[in-house]
């Protein structure tokens, strides 16, 4: 087995990527460049890529697979980057990883805390030495009722970890989790919508999520409503949610991600004109609180990415069951 990985970081996933593959007899090649065209050919000769959240479009699979390549798993767990419908048209293989949820659940509660307690506010104004109190007044999360929306793994770890907090909690899913019933109480998304004061995302990337919250969503919602998203950006119509802070329906958004993030997260684009109109306008708000889609990023997280990225190629290879297989 000869796998090559692209966007391979040198601070972080080089040493634990060598280290597997050392560990596992495999030969390697890698690039911190992403999959393009441009740079196909550096695969020549392997049978597997690992990639990260790029793209993976028809034109570009086509390629990979006329220089031999038969798997292709993505290092996160979202796999809404991949036709995975063309490349197994194409018959290629495809997978994501699963990693520790406790990285992107605990950044969930740390946004929930931040906007409670009017962090940037404070942070800001602490720079340029007001250290008034006017504007500053928090509130208690255990006075809140917290709205769960996606009750997988990450989901379910929200809940446990906020179970210590005191709060109320409303959640929902398509599926029940009987962990998550423990702490939190299972309902209908109009109610969450109409009762929370905070509503955190943990729901997948689907099509059928696609712009959950809305428009008529947010209508619904207490004034003032806190929003977490460190799910994916696809989920929160961005225009609506503009609408619902300029109105003041919307009291605080803490966003991990956002729409049309590809090209800029994970890059250097200090000195750029950036062409996110939607970025600039949320980045200018004093009650958004955004960062650059890394609420996964710990040492623990990252190795797993990398090591379950492997191992699941080998399993595919060696005709095992690979959980994270894509069949769709």
């Amino acid at each position: 087995m000869k796998i090559f990985a692209y966007s391979l970081r040198p601070y972080d996933e080089q040493g634990f990527f060598e280290d597997i593959c050392r560990r596992k007899g495999i030969e390697y090649g890698f690039t911190s460049e992403y999959p393009s065209l441009e740079n196909a050919h550096l695969c020549e000769g392997y049978d597997a890529l690992s990639i990260l959240t790029n793209t993976m479009d028809p034109a570009l699979l086509d390629k990979f697979k006329s220089l031999g390549i038969r798997y292709i798993s993505t290092r996160t767990i979202g796999y809404d980057h991949i036709d995975n419908t063309y490349a197994h048209k194409i018959g290629i293989r495809t997978a994501s990883i699963s990693y520790d949820p406790t990285g992107v659940a605990d950044y969930s509660i740390m946004m929930m805390l931040m906007g409670l307690r009017k962090i940037m506010p404070i942070i800001e104004r602490g720079n340029i030495q007001d250290y008034s109190l006017k504007g500053k007044l928090g509130r208690h999360i255990q006075d809140c009722i917290v709205g769960i929306i996606g009750t997988g793994r990450i989901g379910t770890k929200v809940i446990e970890h906020l179970s210590g907090f005191g709060c109320k909690m409303l959640c929902y899913d398509i599926r029940q989790n009987v962990s998550a019933a423990k702490y939190a109480e299972y309902t209908d998304l109009e109610t969450i919508y109409k009762n929370c004061d905070i509503i955190s995302l943990h729901v997948p990337g689907l099509e059928e999520n696609y712009h959950m919250i809305g428009k008529e969503q947010i209508a619904k919602m207490k004034d003032g409503v806190m929003i977490i998203n460190c799910a994916r950006g696809m989920l929160i119509d961005t225009q609506a949610m503009i609408e619902g802070i300029e109105s003041g329906k919307i009291g605080f958004a803490g966003l991990d991600t956002i729409e049309h993030e590809a090209g800029l997260y994970y890059l250097d684009r200090k000195g750029d004109i950036l062409d996110n109109h939607d970025m600039a306008i949320l980045k200018s708000y004093p009650n958004v609180l955004l960062t650059s889609h890394m609420a996964f990023y710990t040492d623990v997280a990252v190795r797993e990415m990398v090591e379950h990225c492997v191992e699941g190629i080998l399993e595919m290879d060696e005709g095992l069951e690979n959980p994270f297989e894509i069949k769709d």
